[in-house]
């Protein structure tokens, strides 16, 4: 059985100059425990199915399913993982932390333990009392990760998480996030427009096309040699290969 499922998604935007189609029939099934990387051409409506899945916004046509039942609106089963950290500057990591929780009435001794080790086991404990202005920009995207970890999801939706860092900080904060969610069991999907990161972080990559973006090609990312982190992956010596084939279809659209 899939953990997330798109039927026929299309969505369309009606604007006073009429009405502008951004997906296209759009048809997608993802395994539990699987992580999916969406690249495509800028402005193609890639965040757009993003928050469609999330259900953040409805599809004017098709439907999404969550363990083969159909999301309409909020779902706990989903977390997402914004550009931005979104932290509130005035409280403390384990504030930020606890708030969707404590928001919930769902802030028990048990979650509170869950918390504490998370911190714990991603090297954020020591640093429990501090403010999101303390912190590093790759400490802080690990906050936002718990955060959304906390609330104990079983799909996370990651929107273009590491395009705020530094490439330097991207690489190592990359490789900790997907350690995260792996050591977490989580299913995965990511929008990035870093078709190297795709690769890396993915057990496929979902190609879309321009607007209104229809899925161009779905690679599987099997590597030759043991990948345990995306910084290892990108050692082997398929990810030219994958890196290339991808480039030549973002390419081969841009310049239509």
């Amino acid at each position: 059985m899939s953990k997330v499922e798109l039927k026929n998604v299309f969505m369309n935007y009606h604007t006073p100059k009429g009405e502008t189609a951004a997906l296209n029939d759009i048809s997608l099934k993802v395994e539990p425990g699987e992580f999916i990387s969406i690249v495509g051409p800028s402005g193609c409506g890639k965040s757009t199915l993003l928050n469609i899945i999330s259900g953040l916004i409805k599809p004017s046509n098709g439907k999404v399913y969550v363990d083969n039942e159909e999301i309409h609106g909020y779902s706990s089963k989903l977390g997402y993982m914004f550009q931005k950290d979104h932290l509130f500057q005035w409280l403390s990591v384990w504030d930020n932390i606890s708030l969707g929780l404590t928001i919930q009435h769902k802030l028990s001794q048990e979650n509170k333990h869950k918390i504490e080790t998370l911190l714990k086991n991603y090297g954020l404990w020591d640093f429990k009392n501090y403010k999101p202005s303390e912190l590093s920009g790759g400490m802080r995207q690990r906050v936002a990760l718990i955060r959304t970890l906390a609330l104990d999801p079983e799909v996370l939706l990651l929107d273009e998480p590491f395009s705020a860092l530094d490439y330097q900080n991207r690489l190592k904060v990359s490789d900790d996030i997907y350690k995260i969610i792996k050591k977490e069991g989580k299913t995965a999907i990511m929008v990035t427009h870093d078709i190297a990161e795709a690769i890396s972080t993915s057990n496929r990559v979902i190609v879309l096309s321009k607007r209104p973006a229809m899925i161009k090609k779905e690679i599987e990312i099997v590597f030759s040699i043991p990948c345990d982190s995306p910084l290892k992956c990108r050692e082997a010596p398929e990810f030219r290969f994958y890196f290339n084939a991808i480039w030549k279809e973002m390419d081969l659209d841009d310049d239509k």
